[in-house]
């Protein structure tokens, strides 16, 4: 009986705790603790959310800054390249003035010009001049600054002092000269042989020097009252450029 008793007793008590329990969840279920526990979650998933944009734009903000150097890199280089482009036509038209002035000034528009220089100069250093041979080659044809080429090749005789400031004055000599070889031939009681490898260029004729109807062999009657050694620079001269003078044109 008393085992009865107890058993009844020990359902109860689990019917009972069973019914406070069902009680107590429908007082949690109730719709304000479903809204309480709704926000709950969004705010979760907010933090997440909020957490993934914090790491994204972290990101960004490492790639954007490399970007940027990247960029700034880029527009230095094209300014560093670009300066040197800045007033580019007033160079231009700067350049253009100053080779119009070189070739007026310092190239010879006729080879009498030329003959009559070196024989000039030979005379004012008191050297010989034995023998000049020409060749002739077009430059820059068909081009406003055409020019026609001459090549000399010169042999000299007289003491080294002379000898040396004939050849610095043919560096500083208005008329432009550029040497190109300088060689010994040889010595004989004092009296050294020079041979000199030289260049000029002879342009177009301007304004009044188109009318100019000096020839190379007329130079040689004018070199030829400066003294033997002028004369004979002249006189090889006509030998040596008759042909290739009509080759290029007859610039004389």
């Amino acid at each position: 009986m008393t085992v009865i008793t107890e058993k009844r007793s020990a359902r109860s008590l689990r019917s009972l705790a069973t019914h406070q329990w069902v009680e107590k969840t429908r007082r949690l279920a109730t719709l304000l603790n479903l809204h309480i526990a709704g926000v709950a979650v969004l705010g979760l998933v907010n933090l997440y959310l909020l957490a993934h944009m914090a790491f994204a734009w972290h990101a960004a903000s490492g790639e954007n800054a490399a970007a940027i150097a990247d960029q700034t890199v880029a527009m230095k280089t094209a300014e560093i390249a670009r300066r040197p482009l800045e007033g580019l036509d007033e160079k231009l038209a700067q350049a253009t003035k100053d080779a119009d002035k070189f070739y007026k000034q310092r190239l010879p528009y006729a080879n009498s010009e030329v003959a009559g220089e070196l024989g000039a100069l030979t005379k004012k250093q008191g050297v010989k001049l034995t023998r000049v041979q020409y060749a002739y080659a077009p430059v820059m044809t068909g081009t406003a600054g055409e020019l026609i080429e001459s090549r000399m090749d010169a042999s000299l005789s007289g003491d080294y002092r002379p000898l040396m400031l004939f050849i610095n004055s043919l560096e500083r000599d208005k008329v432009f000269f550029l040497i190109r070889a300088v060689s010994l031939t040889g010595q004989q009681s004092g009296t050294v042989g020079l041979r000199l490898g030289l260049t000029t260029f002879l342009r177009s004729p301007v304004g009044i020097e188109s009318s100019d109807k000096s020839v190379v062999a007329g130079s040689a009657d004018a070199a030829s009252a400066d003294g033997p050694d002028s004369a004979a620079a002249a006189g090889t001269q006509s030998g040596t450029t008759a042909g290739t003078a009509a080759g290029t044109g007859g610039r004389r």
